[in-house]
């Protein structure tokens, strides 16, 4: 998707952060947006913010719980009715669910994965049928966190959910390049957004048995460092990695050393001993894929 003016893009948790970064950067580019997201304050906020540069005709806002299928596929309709095929899918909505693991109740684990990975499923299955119909082709862009890169203590199920998201975005980019789609696992650093108030949308169904409540409330006081990285600045990167059809795109050059070492640790891993030359030919098809050794050599070509 080199060209997106005229294109249309589906962004969850689009009303704000990064999300709304992305927007504002998509639109500027000539493409056609639907905000996606459960906050109504945030999608009105969003809107008006559109409206007052003149732009309210080239996006729409639209309440969305990616948890659910059926309200994800009536918001699907709403999107392809008011601009027509769509053709970029960001998998962005998220929480900030953090805390020690001994704290964590089965109701922490089941919102985390069901909004985190979950959400992205529902997205996944909603939109990849209408790309594949409309045969233009288009991506798909898969929301993870630098923390899936260099886990943190404190963020198990945070970490388990974004960590999916690197292997879901590798594997699909290998079986959906014949048709057109490129797939980018987005790994951001630390951006001004608001994460920080996910309590406030945590379903009442999934408050009893939580061992964050104290938590969440402690961290939506916690205040967003200027040095943390301006969502619209997120969002050019996004899409630049998009135009390059980046199956990685990364935010913040301060987190290269620390997953290096975190990568180092794993091959330092491996047995030290000869390879088995008879079993690596009976499993060669495990021992590699190929859009590792693309992706370096599109890199080593820049």
């Amino acid at each position: 998707m080199r060209e997106v003016a005229g294109k249309v893009a589906f962004v969850t948790g689009g009303a704000s952060g990064i999300g709304l970064g992305l927007a504002k950067v998509l639109v500027r580019a000539g493409m056609k947006v639907v905000l996606a997201d459960l906050r109504q304050d945030h999608l009105d906020e969003a809107l008006a913010w559109f409206r007052g540069q003149g732009h309210l005709a080239e996006v729409l806002g639209l309440r969305l719980d990616v948890t659910d299928r059926t309200a994800y596929a009536q918001a699907a309709d709403a999107a392809e009715r008011a601009f027509g095929k769509v053709h970029l899918l960001v998998n962005n909505a998220g929480i900030g669910l953090l805390g020690p693991l001994k704290l964590a109740g089965y109701s922490d684990w089941d919102w985390g994965l069901g909004v985190m990975i979950g959400g992205v499923i529902n997205g996944i299955q909603t939109f990849l049928p209408r790309i594949l119909a409309h045969g233009e082709g288009g991506h798909i862009v898969n929301t993870s966190s630098m923390a899936a890169l260099i886990p943190i203590n404190n963020a198990a199920i945070y970490v388990t959910c974004k960590a999916a998201m690197v292997g879901l975005s590798e594997v699909m980019r290998g079986e959906l390049a014949a048709d057109g789609i490129g797939v980018s696992a987005f790994c951001p650093g630390p951006v001004q957004t608001n994460i920080r108030e996910s309590g406030r949308t945590r379903p009442e169904a999934l408050k009893a048995g939580s061992g964050y409540a104290e938590l969440e409330r402690q961290l939506e006081q916690r205040a967003n460092s200027p040095l943390w990285m301006d969502p619209v600045e997120c969002g050019e990167r996004i899409l630049a990695g998009i135009r390059r059809n980046d199956l990685y795109i990364l935010t913040h050059r301060e987190f290269k050393e620390g997953a290096s070492q975190h990568y180092e640790a794993l091959l330092a891993s491996f047995p030290d001993e000869p390879v088995d030359t008879a079993r690596a030919q009976n499993i060669r098809y495990l021992l590699g894929n190929p859009v590792f050794a693309e992706e370096i050599g599109k890199k080593r070509k820049k």
